[in-house]
């Protein structure tokens, strides 16, 4: 008897009109571009200061810290995860960096190599915290909120034991040539904003031109399949935490020269600035889906809404953090159910 044809194909598939995005959606992707740029225009009407050259030199050299913890924190959302306690590991790692390179600096006889190694030991702590995050969440099984909230008690209390309560302070000598890690400028463009912005341009490679980038979106998407896709699913996900905190090492070794010392207050609130960033640059919450360009649109974009508010005194500038995290409340409203 001969075997049974396959089912044909629906005839009235062919005739079907594509279905193209509505234009809102379309529209949703410029989202935070748009936003950016009405501010932009509503800051240079209410203050003519808001669009000299030094102000938005300024503004990005605020972004750099957050923006560069921001790219991390991306891959982290996008895989389904969350990172509570960036702003402590950075005061932290600010913490220990101020203590080495003051007892380095005299023991090498080399205030400078001091300064080098102070630098890499950051990079190098940060790729240890996140680690260690990685294998609690993965190996431990434990939800990344419970550890990283965790975490975040530990970081900053280990600081205010080691500051015994007061700050810790880079020697003079080695704070002057520490300086300009902060404050030089490269063709009339600040370190950390050359910094961020190379940052961005490797984030974005790595989730858009490569299998790991691929393997996070996929596990935030749905991390069931991806098992079953034969994904190593928590190993991605450990890389995702160790290159977070590789971020956070990197914004905190641009930080340090700034002010020279590091206190108990170091780092507050960075989190939500982070999260907020990656949010309004259009990643959702559930993850599976985002952008290191969104982010970054996202970071500047909270750094003008501040640096208006400073400007014009519309409110108070102790209302800032009350500001972001409106914004964080809008935006993950707007985004319930999106995937």
């Amino acid at each position: 008897m001969p075997p049974e044809p396959l089912p044909s194909a629906d005839p009235q598939a062919a005739h079907r009109p594509v279905v193209q995005p509505r234009w809102t959606e379309r529209l949703h992707g410029f989202g935070p571009v748009i936003g950016l740029v009405l501010l932009c225009i509503a800051g240079t009407l209410l203050n003519g200061d808001f669009a000299t050259l030094d102000n938005a030199m300024n503004v990005l050299t605020r972004t750099a810290f957050i923006g560069i913890i921001a790219v991390g924190m991306c891959f982290v959302i996008i895989s389904g995860g969350i990172d509570l306690s960036v702003g402590s590991m950075a005061a932290l790692i600010a913490g220990c960096v101020i203590m080495f390179i003051n007892a380095m600096g005299p023991a090498l006889g080399s205030p400078l190599l001091a300064v080098v190694l102070g630098a890499v030991l950051a990079v190098v702590l940060g790729a240890v915290f996140g680690l260690a995050h990685g294998l609690l969440i993965t190996k431990g099984r434990i939800e990344p909120f419970i550890v990283t909230l965790g975490t975040l008690g530990i970081f900053r209390a280990y600081l205010t034991y080691f500051a015994d309560g007061g700050a810790l302070t880079l020697d003079n000598e080695l704070s002057d040539l520490y300086a300009p890690v902060y404050y030089a400028s490269l063709l009339g463009i600040p370190v950390p904003v050359w910094v961020f912005f190379i940052v961005a341009v490797i984030g974005g490679l790595i989730l858009n031109r490569t299998a790991y980038g691929r393997y996070v979106q996929a596990i935030g998407s749905n991390e069931q399949v991806a098992r079953y896709a034969a994904v190593g699913v928590d190993h991605v996900k450990i890389m995702t935490y160790v290159l977070l905190g590789v971020c956070v090492g990197i914004a905190t070794l641009l930080y340090v020269p700034r002010l020279g010392s590091a206190s108990p207050t170091t780092g507050l609130l960075w989190e939500l600035e982070a999260i907020a960033a990656v949010i309004v640059g259009g990643t959702a919450l559930k993850g599976g889906a985002g952008s290191i360009t969104g982010t970054v649109i996202g970071a500047i974009l909270l750094s003008v809404i501040s640096n208006i508010l400073n400007l014009t005194s519309i409110i108070s500038v102790y209302l800032n953090a009350a500001v972001q995290g409106i914004v964080i409340i809008v935006v993950a409203f707007l985004q319930r159910g999106k995937r």
